[in-house]
């Protein structure tokens, strides 16, 4: 267990370095005010990943885990929000999708072999996926634009 949280912090501190280059050269985030902010969301992050794994039994992926640990600490009665949100405003979390990107297809590369036992349904499935993001992202568009005024 020690093992597999100490591999845990190694990637987190690779994924951090990441960001922080991320966040200087794409949005030019002095890499220093950008470092507690990265270090808040990476020490929610393996918070996130110890809960999943001490509670194998919920079906409730880290993910979910991290954004309910960060909201609750930024909501306003808390007394931990002036300072998350103090740091974390310092990052551009758009910056924060490269690497997790880029992990997430490092991640599916490596189980194409599974990826391919599965039934050719799953091709169906993406594509009726992409089709409905693709109508809901342009309905949702579409409505805003002409709440706005602008069309």
């Amino acid at each position: 267990m020690l093992s597999k949280t100490l591999r845990q912090i190694k990637v987190m501190i690779i994924v951090g370095l990441i960001i922080l280059i991320g966040q200087k050269i794409g949005y030019g985030i002095s890499v220093f005010k950008a470092i507690p902010g990265v270090l808040i969301v990476l020490t929610i992050a393996i918070i996130a990943l110890k809960i999943k794994e001490l509670t194998p039994k919920l079906k409730f992926p880290a993910f979910a885990w991290a954004v309910l640990i960060a909201l609750l600490l930024s909501m306003p009665f808390m007394p931990t929000a002036k300072i998350f949100l103090q740091y974390t405003d310092e990052v551009n979390f758009l910056g924060t999708a490269t690497p997790i990107l880029a992990l997430a297809g490092i991640s599916v590369g490596n189980k194409i072999p599974q990826i391919k036992e599965m039934s050719w349904k799953v091709f169906i499935v993406a594509i009726v996926v992409f089709i409905g993001t693709y109508f809901g992202s342009a309905l949702v568009a579409n409505t805003v634009l002409k709440i706005q005024g602008i069309i």
